[in-house]
């Protein structure tokens, strides 16, 4: 295919929805399939968000809006970000495009040259490094592992960071792992970035309102205000409302960025979907009582899949802090043969045979740069994440 560009070249498919669409062929064609594969809530977008949407069509706010986004909505970004981070912001420092990952595309497409480095810890969501390469510059990998509860140590951070680097991106909580940064650790990797005024922060909130324990999220730029004018804050409705088919995401930032952004999401997708819009002004400014409700119901799930795949298995299960997933090391069952006679020399082969053998669809952890581990999401039903973990039971103690 000679006529493909050199840049697609270096992108890697996504992981995470090839096994996905692998499960729902798989269901197609008859099999009993879990998927936990997908980061998705599985509860309904909140019923006075729908009804925004609707009146939204209703009263013909059905044309282009201004390429950044409503004044409504920005208005709204901006006091969402003075209420629940304490940044002082307004509308005019503030953006909106057609999800996260538009925001996150923008900022380093418009920024990002060849030759130019973006510190991604390790593991890192998909996409991260993929968009980097995509933009002709190098991810440079600092690996937070286990043995640190997969958090970047500020040691780590300070060792790859060279003159070329241009970025950090951060994400709090964390996909896949759901690790999240207390306001003292992100301290600590603030004290290393004021020491390198040369590179810019780039903090993945998306995950914000999903911290659990009675614990507090906190973001970069809050921790340490002096690094606020280096630092994009990305977040969006997908998560917290249960908005992820709207596509909807935001940001706060330096407003040169910003202007950059317009003009590069101008000749792409101009604005995002006028009636999305009208529904994440809603999102944002309407009632917020029921996420802790459903906070509750994640960390119930949450400790209902951490009991179960510790319970006699071979996997070694942290308990993450936040979003809606878990990163299990299954390295001590690699190197065995499942119970249908499955090699398992990586954890590809395992949630591959995994997938074959009890339908249970999850992502190898070498997709996110840390072979070794899977991701499960934990946000579908009890009743699923039940028989799934009782599915991965028993295929874990069939290994010889």
């Amino acid at each position: 295919m000679g006529f493909l560009s050199d840049a697609l070249g270096r992108v890697a498919p996504s992981a995470t929805v090839a096994i996905s669409q692998k499960a729902r062929v798989m269901a197609q064609d008859g099999r009993d399939i879990i998927a936990l594969s997908a980061g998705e809530p599985d509860f309904n977008t909140p019923e006075n968000v729908r009804d925004a949407a609707k009146r939204a069509m209703d009263d013909g706010k059905t044309r282009y809006t201004n390429v950044d986004g409503i004044a409504e909505l920005k208005e709204a970004v901006a006091a969402k970000f003075r209420r629940d981070n304490g940044l002082d912001v307004t509308a005019a420092d503030c953006f909106v495009g057609s999800g996260g990952k538009q925001i996150i595309f923008n900022a380093l497409l418009a920024t990002l040259n060849p030759g130019d480095e973006v510190v991604v810890p390790v593991p890192y969501w998909v996409s991260y490094p993929e968009i980097v390469r995509l933009c002709g510059a190098e991810p440079v990998f600092a690996v937070a592992d286990a043995s640190t509860g997969f958090k970047l140590s500020p040691d780590v951070l300070e060792a790859a960071i060279t003159p070329r680097t241009k970025w950090l991106i951060l994400n709090t909580p964390s996909n896949p792992t759901g690790a999240a940064y207390s306001a003292e650790e992100l301290k600590g990797l603030a004290d290393v970035l004021m020491r390198h005024p040369h590179v810019h922060i780039l903090t993945d909130d998306i995950y914000e309102v999903l911290v659990y324990d009675g614990k507090t999220f906190a973001t970069i730029a809050q921790v340490e205000p002096a690094l606020q004018a280096r630092t994009l804050t990305m977040n969006g409705v997908s998560k917290s409302h249960a908005m992820t088919g709207w596509r909807i995401g935001y940001c706060t930032g330096p407003r040169p960025l910003l202007a950059a952004m317009t003009k590069l999401q101008g000749q792409s997708t101009t604005n995002a979907s006028s009636i999305s819009q009208w529904a994440a002004v809603e999102a944002l400014n309407g009632p917020q009582d029921f996420l802790k409700e459903w906070r509750d119901v994640f960390q119930q799930r949450r400790d209902m899949v951490v009991a179960g795949l510790n319970a006699d298995t071979g996997l070694d299960c942290l308990v993450p802090e936040g979003a809606f997933y878990v990163f299990p090391s299954c390295q001590r069952l690699l190197g065995r043969t499942s119970a249908s006679g499955a090699m398992l020399n990586t954890d590809e082969d395992f949630v591959m045979a995994l997938l074959e053998e009890t339908g249970v669809a999850l992502v190898h952890g070498t997709a996110f740069g840390l072979p070794g581990h899977f991701r499960l999401s934990y946000a579908a039903s009890n009743a699923e994440l039940e028989e799934a973990v009782q599915r991965i039971q028993g295929f874990c103690r069939g290994i010889v």
